[in-house]
């Protein structure tokens, strides 16, 4: 599988990473057993480049992902985790389960933001023990919206000293949101920006900030929410988008882009795992599995073609904008592809 260097850093990542959200039982329990499954059939496909979080089932992910690449070769893999939430014991009494954060596991912890200098040093450390390992290779900002100014007057410049100092090869921020990244990348000197449902078939936010200044700065893009919640999986009515059902409108205009795949024979899937590799900013695509079946049906799909005359009717239908770069076939510039 390629891979390409992040940003300005001499971290590798590979042109699919697993998103391991699932592996903290998002919404529903997997077993020890399917979660390190998952790990071996990515590792398999050839997939280097694997994201967690403390947010992830509390540290299950981590624990988890941890267990599962402990046996592999440290230099042949690269493991992003991410900061700004802390993981502190629940009180007695507290509620049962996580399930209203989105996870099937006891909620034995409580997430306390904290983007102050400390607060990256110690998330780090403690990340570094649920994994049961030396180092993380890539540290990112999560989800600061609400915390825009601690997180660039403190949490970016420890991450920058970490960088400097070695103990992480690259920094960035992972957000749902474009227009924050832009700015980081303007203010900071990120390598890497994890971008989830904003830049995808069924919408395309990132480009019009984002995205453009990503590639005039040399830095890279990972591109996460490549089917909006699910919803370019199989659109039908209570498809969700964003975590909830699908506006209609939504539906709709996810229905069109159905349409127009079929008519190629290209499932939608496939079509929106491969869309975004058409900007140059964009490094990886990563998604999320709970079994192995998930990982290679997703690396199936990467793998299709896609003929140049379905993203021309998607232009002609006008669900892409004509001056929305789409892929191109292997060895030819990724370059804004002409309106025919």
């Amino acid at each position: 599988m390629r891979t390409t260097g992040l940003g300005g850093s001499a971290v590798p990542v590979s042109e699919l990473a697993l998103g391991c959200a699932a592996l903290g039982n998002l919404y529903h329990p997997v077993t020890d057993e399917a979660a390190h499954a998952t790990v071996d059939a990515a590792w398999d496909a050839g997939v280097r480049t694997f994201d967690t979080a403390p947010h992830y089932g509390l540290g299950l992910s981590e624990q988890r992902l941890g267990a599962a690449l402990r046996d592999r070769p440290r230099d042949t893999y690269t493991l992003s985790t991410k900061v700004g939430r802390l993981l502190v014991p629940s009180p007695p009494g507290s509620p049962g389960d996580d399930l209203g954060q989105g996870f099937a596991v006891p909620a034995t912890h409580r997430r306390v933001w904290d983007f102050s200098a400390d607060g990256v040093l110690r998330s780090l450390e403690a990340s570094l023990k649920r994994l049961g390992l030396d180092r993380v290779d890539i540290a990112l900002l999560h989800d600061p919206d609400d915390h825009a100014e601690q997180a660039l007057r403190e949490a970016y410049p420890a991450l920058e000293r970490l960088r400097r100092e070695g103990v992480v090869g690259a920094i960035g921020i992972g957000m749902n949101q474009s227009a924050l990244p832009a700015r980081f990348l303007r203010e900071t000197d990120i390598d890497v920006v994890l971008l989830a449902g904003r830049y995808t078939l069924l919408e395309q936010d990132g480009l019009t900030d984002l995205l453009p200044e990503a590639a005039a700065r040399g830095r890279s893009v990972v591109i996460g929410g490549v089917f909006n919640s699910g919803l370019l999986t199989a659109p039908r009515p209570g498809a969700t988008y964003d975590y909830a059902p699908a506006p209609q409108p939504v539906l709709d205009r996810a229905l069109r882009l159905l349409a127009v795949t079929e008519r190629h024979g290209v499932p939608l899937r496939a079509a929106a795992l491969r869309f975004p590799f058409g900007h140059p900013a964009v490094a990886s695509v990563l998604t999320g599995a709970r079994s192995p079946e998930e990982v290679r049906d997703t690396v199936e799909q990467l793998r299709r073609p896609i003929p140049d005359a379905l993203w021309d009717e998607l232009r002609a239908e006008g669900l892409l904008d004509p001056g929305t770069p789409v892929p191109v076939p292997a060895g030819e510039s990724p370059s804004p592809k002409e309106p025919s």
